[in-house]
């Protein structure tokens, strides 16, 4: 049957590549038939492989008119088993792309179940694995599916979303299947660029350091611009995982996220991930020290009281512990000024041993902490010599997208292979 979906564009990121796309059985199913044309418009190959309950959503004939391809929704086929079908459909696939992504099939996923044809394709290949989650927002925050989300995408898969907003069911919030174009622009970013297949840690936020049970040392980072960056890692393909300090921001959709406290909690937890990481970006604002000691009660205040004085000890240099280690990635620092920025900058690079480092001036209004937008000076080792570029004010997310191509491009030039 003839092809329905247009003309390729052989130019763009997608061109020649061998797409399976997988449908599960949810009312986004209808969403899916968009896609594959898109997929077929962006030059990719599609085929199309369906879950008994997808189609109850949609037929198997519709995704055959616009694939061009027969499409396949038994395991046990017959006619296609007798030459191991689903192995050789398993290695055809460069990139297994799930749209919608039901509850029940990550879950089935998570747990490394092979009980139908595009699970067990899921297990038998060895292709990117992508898959945009589509579910009743109650289904989607349940305690189960987020554990399901995390393995998930502990064992390679991307997740694209889902979105918040109306629902078939009359609920508003996440769980609503991105739109087949927000899906193709991501997979067109992830193509386009090196981050693909590795794994990104950021640190993000502020820490808090306490003193007493009420009371805390702190500072003003909202953690946006980390959030940004992991936001940004996630769509340029990578797995993402954010160290997060204290914050009221919401997850990037395909983002795994660790809550921490303190510098020391923070510490830990970048210790343990750095040597299994590829890059590693220091993005948050973790405090210089903390107190000696903490006061098992609350510090009360009396009428005689002229003061109060606090004994403070130096916290562990986070970024600079990763930059020494023996299995170090290719390590990013940020400096946040308020005068003299590239001089501290530079010294914050070279002291520190960082490959990169990224400076604000927080002074500036309107930019840096708490704000939307932001601006940077970005240094870093290429070779011998030092690398600049200045990136002028834009919106954090933009702005993060910039200091990810230029950490990739960077960390990919032939002087700084792996160490």
């Amino acid at each position: 049957m003839s092809s329905l979906s247009g003309t390729s564009l052989a130019g763009t990121p997608l061109a020649g590549r061998r797409v399976l796309l997988g449908i599960s059985a949810g009312i986004a199913a209808y969403k899916s038939a968009h896609l594959a044309r898109l997929l077929k418009k962006a030059g990719a190959e599609v085929r199309v492989v369906m879950t008994e309950g997808a189609q109850a959503f949609i037929t198997p004939l519709t995704l055959q008119a616009l694939t061009g391809e027969p499409v396949r929704t038994s395991l046990l086929d017959p006619e296609a088993e007798a030459g191991m079908g689903h192995i050789e459909l398993a290695k055809w696939a460069e990139l297994i792309l799930i749209a919608p992504a039901t509850a029940d099939l990550m879950a089935r996923l998570a747990q490394g179940m092979a009980d139908d044809l595009l699970t067990t394709l899921c297990l038998a290949s060895a292709a990117d694995l992508v898959m945009a989650p589509a579910m009743n927002q109650a289904m989607w925050r349940h305690p189960a599916t987020q554990r399901n989300a995390q393995r998930l995408q502990a064992d390679g898969w991307r997740l694209l979303g889902p979105d918040a907003g109306d629902q078939a069911c009359g609920d508003v919030g996440p769980g609503r299947m991105l739109e087949p174009e927000e899906i193709i622009a991501d997979l067109e970013a992830a193509e386009r660029h090196p981050a693909a297949g590795r794994h990104v840690v950021i640190t993000a936020g502020p820490t808090r350091e306490p003193l007493d049970p009420v009371r805390y040392l702190s500072n003003h980072s909202s953690g946006k611009m980390g959030y940004a960056l992991a936001e940004a890692a996630a769509a340029l393909g990578a797995r993402v995982t954010l160290i997060s300090g204290p914050v009221t921001l919401a997850t990037p959709a395909g983002v795994e996220r660790l809550d921490v406290e303190s510098a020391a909690e923070m510490h830990y937890a970048a210790q343990r991930l750095a040597g299994e990481c590829d890059l590693f970006i220091g993005c948050a604002a973790v405090a210089d020290y903390r107190a000696e000691q903490v006061a098992e009660h609350k510090i009360k205040k009396t009428d005689d009281d002229d003061g109060l004085t606090l004994r403070l000890v130096k916290n562990p240099d986070i970024i600079a512990a990763v930059a020494t280690r023996a299995d170090r990635p290719y390590v990013v620092g940020f400096a946040a000024e308020t005068r003299d920025v590239e001089r501290y900058a530079r010294d914050k690079l070279t002291r520190k041993k960082l490959d990169m480092v990224v400076a604000n001036d927080v002074s500036r209004a309107g930019l840096g902490f708490g704000a939307d937008d932001n601006a940077a000076l970005l240094l870093w080792r290429q070779g011998n010599r030092e690398a600049r570029r200045e990136l002028p004010p834009q919106s954090k997310r933009d702005l993060a997208r910039a200091i990810l191509e230029t950490a990739l491009e960077a960390q990919a030039a032939p002087q700084n292979a792996p160490r």
